[in-house]
Parts: structure tokens; sequence; C-alpha cells
């Protein structure tokens, strides 16, 4: 069995999509198939390739300012190449795509001239991301008509959470929808009690996007440090939301009590959940975005770290439904209040230890990614390689 997975993003990035698709690779490798990974050359500072069990294969593309593979540039220029690469390569049972739409339209093109299915791994629904950032309606339009074109191409579809799934088929009509949900590597993401920070740390890691809303965290903060100074609060990670939250924090005069770590790699980013005594998750409300799952909220709870999560959505059930941390509206006031909770003693031993064995139990991503690979597995054994002696020289 041969599989191809197509992804702007993979390890060493550390991303959610790099974690899930990294794990389904090894899964299938231990199935026995043979896969190979069509990514992105990684940022400088960042190395290695992740997928032992799989051949990766790389191509430089633009990215922004952060060193991130966004925008509508930045996509084409991995997208163009990957259709070519695709078309040319040897001849797979299979492709697994990862968004964005752009990707899933040009594998399925690529896919149609060869007569191979390919599973569309849908983290989110991109169209409703751009319309919740404010996007003109003629480009959410055109997103909108990709994402669904490229969706009904696939042979089946992956949903990470069961919103995922509905939206998946209200836009694009399809019906062979498997919910599987991420998962975290707990081997990385693990609990290490001796690293907790001495004084109080607040953590938020990951992506900052406008429909995340992380700035309610640095409006919170502000009125926190006037009853515990000795608090800290540190962002880990990228996004589109990035600068401004650097700039608010400047704004309101905590330019020395909030810390801005760049992108780092993921032994990095569970090092500093691990200081943490809270981590911080957000979702704005309202915006179209209410169905999604943060998959940073796994995170924080494999290293037996508490959550605060600010929002609705699944997250928010989840959390309060096993008491995992503290669950407020997307609101400064009672974010504040949650994180003087959260400050106001040093996270206990045994609590952790209950955080991270729930962590285990329930999001651990060996369990996802065999899930996921099952699909995958029953989908390529159906449809075989027609021509096993076909062979490509593109990368």
């Amino acid at each position: 069995m041969r599989i191809t997975v197509v992804s702007r993003i993979f390890l060493p990035e550390p991303a959610a999509a790099s974690f899930r698709l990294d794990a389904l690779v090894r899964s299938l490798g231990v199935a026995g198939a043979k896969v190979t990974v069509l990514t992105t050359t990684p940022p400088p500072h960042l190395r290695g390739d992740g997928a032992s069990t799989g051949r990766v294969r790389r191509w430089p593309v633009l990215r922004d300012k952060t060193g991130y593979v966004r925008g509508y540039l930045q996509y084409l220029s991995f997208d163009v190449p990957a259709f070519f690469r695709v078309l040319m390569s040897r001849r797979p049972d299979l492709v697994v795509v990862e968004p964005p739409p752009t990707t899933g339209a040009v594998v399925r093109l690529a896919c149609a001239l060869r007569r191979v299915p390919y599973v569309y791994y849908a983290a989110d629904v991109w169209s409703d991301a751009a319309a919740s950032t404010g996007a003109p309606g003629v480009i959410v339009g055109i997103v909108r008509r990709v994402e669904a074109w490229a969706l009904r191409g696939a042979t089946a579809v992956i949903a990470v959470t069961q919103g995922v799934a509905d939206r998946v088929r209200d836009l694009a009509g399809h019906e062979r929808i498997a919910f599987v949900p991420n998962g975290i590597d707990t081997a990385i993401f693990d609990l290490d009690p001796a690293a907790l920070s001495p004084s109080p740390l607040a953590v938020y890691v990951g992506t900052t996007s406008e429909w995340q809303g992380a700035d309610v965290f640095i409006r919170a903060f502000a009125r926190v440090v006037e009853s515990v100074p000795e608090a800290g609060l540190v962002f880990v990670g990228q996004g589109s939301a990035w600068e401004a939250l650097r700039a608010l924090a400047r704004q309101l005069g905590l330019a020395e009590a909030v810390r801005f770590v760049p992108t780092v790699p993921p032994e990095d980013a569970a090092a500093w959940l691990q200081r943490s005594w809270v981590a911080l998750v957000s979702m704005r409300p309202g915006v179209g975005y209410d169905f999604a799952y943060p998959t940073k909220v796994n995170a924080a709870l494999a290293t037996g770290t508490p959550v605060i999560y600010a929002g609705p959505g699944p997250a928010a059930e989840v959390i309060s439904g096993s008491d995992l941390g503290w669950v407020v509206d997307h609101d400064e006031v009672a974010v504040a209040d949650a994180l003087r909770a959260a400050m106001s003693i040093p996270p206990r031993p045994d609590r952790a230890r209950l955080i991270r064995h729930w962590a285990t139990a329930n999001v651990a991503m060996s369990a996802s990614a065999a899930r996921a690979a099952a699909v995958v597995s029953r989908l390529a054994d159906r449809h075989p390689v027609a021509a096993p002696g076909e062979e490509g020289g593109a990368r």
C-alpha cells in the first residue's frame, strides 16, 4: 500500500496539523504502508524531519514575516509545485491532503488526471474562518466555492470535530465523513512537576488568529498584575494576530510583564507548559467558529496543566465536565477572575497527575492516528495501484 500525504506544514514546524499528520504517517507505517510526505522546507531555525517511518520530500516556499506559510502568494508557492509533484511522482494507492482549500483543489485536479482517490483531512472549515476575520464577501465566496469543490471530489473526509463534520456536510453535501478527534503526543507533552515556575505564570502556546481573540488574556492580565505583581504571561507561537498582541501589551504598559516567544520546536513548547501554573486558550464567540476544538487544550492537559478556556464550543464542555480548569466567557473581567484563582496557590501535584491521566486516557495521539489510519487503509485497499511499476522522477 502506497500513500502520499500533501501538506504545506509538517514537522519540525510545531502545529496541530504537523503532529496529526506525523502520527498518521507513523501509524500507517506500522500497518506496513509506504508513505511519502510532500511538504515544505522548514524555517532555518527548525531542524529534523519527523515521520521516521515515512519519506519526507520537501520543497522551498514563500513564507510571511513570521516564517509561516500563510497568505495567498505563500499558498500558491506550495500549491503550484504540489500539483506537478503529485502528477509526476510514483503513483500511490491514495492521497491524503491537508487544507488550505487551494491545496485540496490542486490535489483534486492531479488525482483526477491519474485516477487516484484522495482523502481530505478537514481540520477546520477555511471559508468560515475567512468570514470570521472580516474578509471581503467576494473573497469569502471564492474560498467557499474552492473549498466545497475540493471536498466534493474526495473519496472520504476526515473531520476533527463533529462541528466540522456537520459544516462539511452542509457545505459540500458530502456523506462519507469520518469523525476522528485530534490527539496530542503524550510522549513529548508530558508531566514534569520539577519544571514548575516558582512564581505565577500563565502561558498561551500555539497560533494566535483573529477568531481566537487571545487579546482578552492581555487585557485581563493588566487587571491581575495590580494585585499579583510577580505574575508573568507568555505567548509562544505565531499567527496573524501576533503583532497586534505585542502592540496591545505595549499600549497597556505590559511590555516587561508579557513575553512573546516565536515558534519553537514541540519539546520547547511542552517545556513552557510544564513551567506554567495555568494554560490559556480562547475562542471568540459569534464569528462562525463556535464548533472548533483547539488542539492547544490537549497539549496543556497532557502536561498536567489546568486550562483557562475563554469562549464557547466543545472544549468548554470537556474542561468543565471533567474539572480540568476554568471555563469563562470571552470577557476580560471573567478571565481576570479566573487568572487570580489560578495564580492564588501553586498547582497541586496530585491534581496535575489527575489531569495528565485524563489526557492519556482520552486524547492520546496514538489512538487518534490509528483511527485515521484505519480510514485511509480501508480506502486504499479498495483502490489498488493499477500499474505497480509506474515511476516518476519529480520531487
